[in-house]
């Protein structure tokens, strides 16, 4: 649990005093930007106290200036952490509604225009969301999803929930498909314990919604890449074993 601690060490020490300054300072200069970066190196500063490596790969497929919808597996609560700040530019969330009121971090992440969704939504608050997400794309910011919705236990992938394959479609923004491996090895579901060793994050080619037929479609070329890049991680463990 040492590990743990020393996560929750840091977020501690360093994100309140970083919330209670940059907050209010943010707020003054109506610009998020610094205290974004603040928030980000906090973010990427825990799991590396925890013993947490992280490898980047695929960047170049990123390109400046193009506002992307992040797309990324789910196996563990390190996933945020670790894939956020290793996002160039600023990105926005979908996160659960009850985060919203967190004192603190609250106000930090509706001044980000991170997206709340509230679970088994109605088709309204399912138009909120996704109207929030066109204005954070219109602003300037990516958008980052966890389209499963909910950890996997075994590192394969759930069912996708289509509200961020609408998003493109209404936006045009391309989709960057995300894996993430590692994590669910030092932090599986239903545990509460880091365990240190590398975590992977690796940006595949945009898929955009231009190039697919219907929105099954491109959700049917999001998800074929990211079981593709994950049959690949999996056969490269089972040589190194």
């Amino acid at each position: 649990m040492f590990a743990t601690l020393r996560l929750l060490f840091v977020y501690l020490v360093l994100g309140v005093p970083a919330g209670l300054i940059g907050i209010p300072w943010s707020a003054l200069r109506k610009n998020f930007r610094m205290m974004y970066r603040w928030g980000m190196k906090i973010t990427a500063l825990g799991p590396k106290a925890a013993g947490v490596r992280v490898r980047v790969e695929g960047t170049e497929n990123i390109l400046p200036g193009v506002h992307y919808i992040f797309l990324s597996n789910h196996v563990s609560n390190l996933d945020a952490a670790i894939l956020l700040p290793s996002i160039p530019g600023m990105t926005s969330v979908f996160i659960k509604r009850e985060l919203m009121k967190i004192p603190l971090l609250g106000t930090a992440m509706r001044m980000g225009k991170y997206i709340p969704v509230t679970r088994g939504n109605s088709r309204e608050d399912a138009q909120r969301s996704v109207a929030a997400a066109t204005d954070a794309l219109n602003s300037g910011l990516h958008i980052t999803v966890f389209p499963e919705g909910t950890r996997s236990t075994d590192g394969r992938l759930l069912p996708f929930k289509k509200g961020a394959f609408f998003l493109s479609e209404e936006t045009g923004a391309p989709i960057i498909p995300v894996v993430i491996s590692g994590t669910e090895r030092m932090m599986p579901k239903g545990s509460q314990r880091i365990t240190p060793g590398e975590a992977c994050i690796r940006f595949l080619p945009p898929v955009r919604p231009q190039d697919a037929t219907s929105r099954e479609d491109l959700m049917a070329r999001v998800r074929s890449a990211m079981e593709q890049e994950l049959e690949r991680r999996r056969s490269a463990d089972k040589q190194r074993m």
